[in-house]
Order: C-alpha cells, then sequence, then structure tokens
C-alpha cells in the first residue's frame, strides 16, 4: 500500500510539473518573439523582435479577384457613382461598363474618377470588341492613367501587330511589356498593378520617379518599372511636378471596351518606402 501511495504522489507532481510548464509555455507565447536579438538595419527593431507591430489583418475576397475588405469599390456593375465622365455617361449593360462611340458622345470621352490617388493597388478587368473590325492602335485601344498622367496600355493585343511601347502591358510610349500574354478578343482579361506615385522636392524638381508594376491575365508585364513622365504622344514623356493625388481616367479612344470589377486600396508610405527617408516623402 505505502508502495502504491508513493507511486501515485510521484506521478501526481509530474502531471502537475507538466501542467505548469504547459500553461507557461502558452503564456509566454501571448507576445512571442525576442529581445536580445541583433537590431536590424534602421535600428529600430530586431530580428525576430516580440514589440514589432503585428501587420493589420485584412480580409480577402470570398472569390478570387474581388476586392479585399479595405478596397474601394470604383465599379462592381451597379453604378458609375465613383466616376465622371468628360462628356457623356458610360453605358452599363449587364453589369458590364461600355466605352460610348464618339458619334454619340461627340468627342473624346474619358471617365474620371472624383477620388484622388497616389500610391495604390488596383485591380481590372477588360474586354475587346468581338469580332475585331480594325488593326493596330484602333483596335480595343483604351488605357489606364494613374493621376490622369501616367498611362499602362489597354489594347487588343491578340495576333495585332503595333509598335511594341504600344501595345497591351505595356507603358505607352516607353516600355514595351516583359511578354504578350493576352487573351483573345471577347475574352475577359485581369490586370493587377501596383503604381507609385512621383516624389518632387519643394522647388518642383524631381526625387523619384513613379513606378509600376502590373501583371496582366496573371502574367507579370511590368516589374517595378520606372516611369518617364506624362505620357505624351509621338513624344518623350516628362516631369511635370503636380499633387501628391490625383484622379485615375480610363480612357476613350473611340472602341467598346468593357470593363467590369474595378477596385482600389491606396497604399501607405510602408508600402513604397524601401528607397524613401523615414517619412517617405
Amino acid at each position: 500500500m505505502r508502495g502504491k501511495s508513493m507511486t501515485s504522489y510521484v506521478m501526481a507532481g509530474v502531471v502537475a510539473a507538466m501542467a505548469l510548464t504547459t500553461t507557461g509555455s502558452v503564456a509566454a507565447q501571448d507576445k512571442p518573439g525576442f529581445t536580445d536579438t541583433p537590431m536590424l538595419p534602421g535600428g529600430q527593431w530586431r530580428v525576430h523582435d516580440a514589440d514589432r507591430p503585428a501587420p493589420v489583418a485584412v480580409a480577402p475576397a470570398a472569390a478570387p479577384g474581388g476586392p479585399p475588405a479595405d478596397a474601394i469599390v470604383l465599379f462592381d456593375g451597379r453604378s458609375l457613382d465613383a466616376w465622371k465622365p468628360d462628356r457623356i455617361a458610360w453605358p452599363i449593360e449587364n453589369g458590364v461598363l461600355i466605352i460610348p462611340s464618339r458619334a454619340k458622345s461627340g468627342g473624346e470621352n474619358n471617365l474620371v474618377s472624383k477620388q484622388s490617388f497616389g500610391d495604390v493597388q488596383m485591380h481590372l478587368e477588360f474586354r475587346s470588341p468581338n469580332p475585331p473590325t480594325k488593326s493596330s492602335q484602333d483596335r480595343g485601344n483604351s488605357g489606364i492613367w494613374f493621376m490622369q498622367r501616367y498611362e499602362l496600355q489597354i489594347l487588343d493585343g491578340y495576333r495585332n501587330p503595333t509598335y511594341a511601347d504600344g501595345t497591351v502591358g505595356g507603358v505607352y510610349g516607353w516600355k514595351p511589356p516583359l511578354v504578350n500574354p493576352a487573351r483573345k478578343p471577347g475574352e475577359w482579361q485581369t490586370y493587377d498593378i501596383v503604381f507609385e506615385r512621383p516624389r518632387f522636392a519643394a522647388d518642383g524638381s524631381l526625387v523619384r520617379p513613379a513606378y509600376v508594376t502590373a501583371l496582366l491575365n496573371g502574367v507579370l508585364v511590368q516589374n517595378h518599372q520606372a516611369m518617364l513622365g506624362t505620357t505624351n504622344w509621338r513624344h518623350v514623356a516628362r516631369y511635370t511636378a503636380h499633387p501628391d493625388a490625383a484622379p485615375i481616367q480610363l480612357q476613350d479612344h473611340d472602341s467598346p471596351v468593357a470593363f467590369r470589377n474595378i477596385w482600389i486600396r491606396p497604399l501607405t508610405d510602408a508600402a513604397i518606402a524601401q528607397d524613401l527617408g523615414k517619412d517617405g516623402k
């Protein structure tokens, strides 16, 4: 009996110790990390710093390509409340936004966002007219103009010869896309873009150019590509100082390009500050 009692006491002690150890481990994990590791470059945080703030949680979209919880929806198939046209409203047909003909609008009729933006992530889906009726720059031509100045080209790029810096996925008038992953006319195509606005000094001189990273149909076509300045036809682009935020513009090039599922996420300085000062300027 005594032997059994001693064994019971020993086992009880082991179980209690294990419980304390487990409880201590859980408590320690309330704030995981270290306070005795080397400092990272910049001198603010240590490697695996226990005090470094965690990323803000953002709910992703329920379906691929949809807007995450912190996105600003510019077009959801129902309303053009986020936009204003140069002339007449772009029609919505079965949840799809379509550029009207200039015969109806009376001239160039771009669509301009009411809200202004600087550094952004953008998602947009477009469809070239089918069947195609024209060629080169007159076939499914539109464009995304960040800050109403810096254009990423939209064009029917499927078996449609044109100049290299004018095809779909190109920084118009400057950089052709790395590859051409264009789908056939009539098929929906996706753009996922990160645009970083330029930075100017107080005297208006350029401190840092605009950059664009773009995936067309899931394929990288521009990789943190510096932009030359305000897009210009048949001339070299150049910079002129402007405010830190300006509208986004969808271009009317007299082609019935269709759009859907347009959303945008304004980015903080932390997203683009890898080569900027502490204030992100």
